[in-house]
């Protein structure tokens, strides 16, 4: 049996079928409250007819300096509307990837995502439509007028909000600012390595463990989902199935994997003042880093994190195989936690 939605929104059929992109604004909801999100496991199934789209706040300007900042706001000829860079999610394809490529389709431009702002939740043609957004800083690209987007225009915030023809996306652009107002100088990628034989099945020295089938596909699948945050560098805890897991990555983006055993269950359990040192050695160097560890320890530095710095997580602190947590910090504090529980396709 199919659960019911996790929120408070229920569409009757007969109202969806009749509802269209233009009238988001009649019966939509938003779910962008809190520096800490989470994308379900299997967003797909959040709701009985679900249509999933990801998109991004594309950015330009001094991240230091918020006043300086000017965000893109997109024409669409076809709905004649003024709104932010989006689109549906392909098969094969995560939220993550979806996000970048819709907005390389409609704009040209080429994007580092940042945080995770949350999502619009709306009626349309029979289903119910799920957007989640990101930051997306603009790196190169240039835009071209085409068949979806006709015309692109950067303004600042406020001014942005005043010409989008819908509330849904001025409160997207309302959550953004209030992240730009405490911009993140360190993120980390906190992966929980990719699925590897069974413990109780491998004889040998446990580090040697290697990954299984599945997880070779998410060790592979995770490469187009992190290298759009354009991490600076890549470590690993120990066990072959964790320096395994960011492989690929470190294929893709030319950059080595250093190796440290203080990211792994051991060094947890035998320093933890060492272990979360070492995390703070990542932080302090600034930039996008990748840490992969294992399924100990990551709950327990984030709860530590989360104490010591500015992010209240309350409840469990999931952490499956293959998962991400996307860190923010801010002068060494975490302001910002987005849980992405699988780099897998979302449908």
């Amino acid at each position: 049996m199919r659960a019911r939605p996790r929120y408070g929104t229920m569409f009757t059929m007969g109202k969806k079928s009749k509802m269209h992109e233009e009238d988001k604004d009649l019966e939509g909801e938003m779910f962008l409250t809190g520096r800490h999100q989470e994308i379900p496991s299997k967003p797909a199934d959040e709701f009985k007819h679900t249509t999933l789209a990801a998109g991004a706040v594309l950015w330009r300007g001094d991240p230091s300096d918020p006043s300086s900042i000017e965000v893109a706001c997109i024409h669409r000829p076809h709905y004649d509307d003024w709104s932010l860079a989006k689109g549906k999610v392909d098969p094969g394809e995560s939220l993550v990837t979806t996000a970048v490529r819709e907005i390389k389709e409609e704009t040209g431009y080429d994007i580092r995502l940042g945080k995770l702002l949350g999502k619009t939740i709306y009626p349309i043609k029979g289903s119910t439509k799920v957007v989640y957004y990101w930051t997306g800083e603009v790196t190169g690209g240039e835009f071209e007028a085409n068949g979806e987007v006709d015309e692109i225009r950067w303004l600042s915030i406020k001014e942005a909000k005043d010409l989008m023809s819908y509330d849904l996306d001025r409160q997207v652009l309302a959550k953004a600012e209030k992240r730009f107002g405490v911009p993140a100088t360190a993120r980390i990628l906190y992966v929980r390595h990719a699925r590897a034989h069974d413990r109780e099945k491998w004889s040998g020295d446990d580090n040697l463990r290697p990954l299984d089938k599945k997880g070779r596909r998410q060790s592979e699948m995770l490469v187009p989902m992190l290298a759009p945050f354009h991490p600076d560098r890549i470590y690993s805890a120990v066990p072959d199935r964790c320096q395994s897991t960011v492989a690929p990555l470190a294929d893709e983006l030319n950059l080595p994997v250093e190796v440290d055993r203080r990211f792994g269950d051991d060094a947890w359990l035998e320093d933890m003042v060492g272990a979360q040192k070492a995390l703070m050695d990542v932080v302090n160097q600034g930039g996008v880093s990748v840490v992969c560890a294992q399924g100990d320890v990551i709950p327990h530095m984030l709860a530590w994190l989360s104490a010591t710095g500015r992010l209240p997580i309350d409840g469990e602190i999931k952490s499956k195989k293959g998962s991400v947590w996307v860190l923010s910090f801010n002068d060494g504090r975490l302001t910002g936690a987005d849980y992405l529980p699988s780099a897998l396709p979302a449908r």
